[in-house]
């Protein structure tokens, strides 16, 4: 994981999936050492040129760090301990409750 930080009284480790090819970045909420759940930021191929015009990882993370490390001190302040995908992609934005998903959400 790339950055870890507190908040309240729980951990997050935050980074992007390791070897994607695809923007999955990943927040790792735990307490006491153990893990609560996870947070997770995805943007479909197509949806990347909307954040940054050549597509750089890294460029999207820098600019909207600040916005995503919001929404999930949102997520802990409203004790939603789901674990939760925004999801961005060619319509828009929405949440998604892995939880309630009927099939494996995947982006590979």
């Amino acid at each position: 994981m790339e950055k870890e930080w507190s908040y309240k009284s729980l951990k997050v480790k935050e980074g992007f999936k390791p070897g994607s090819k695809r923007f999955m970045y990943f927040f790792v909420v735990s307490e006491g050492g153990k893990k609560k759940c996870n947070y997770c930021v995805w943007i479909e191929d197509e949806a990347l040129a909307r954040f940054d015009a050549s597509k750089n990882f890294k460029a999207i993370l820098d600019s909207h760090r600040g916005d995503w490390n919001q929404w999930v001190k949102e997520k802990i302040d409203q004790k939603d301990f789901r674990n939760m995908v925004l999801r961005f992609d060619k319509e828009g934005q929405k949440e998604i409750d892995l939880e309630k998903v009927d099939k494996k959400l995947s982006m590979e």
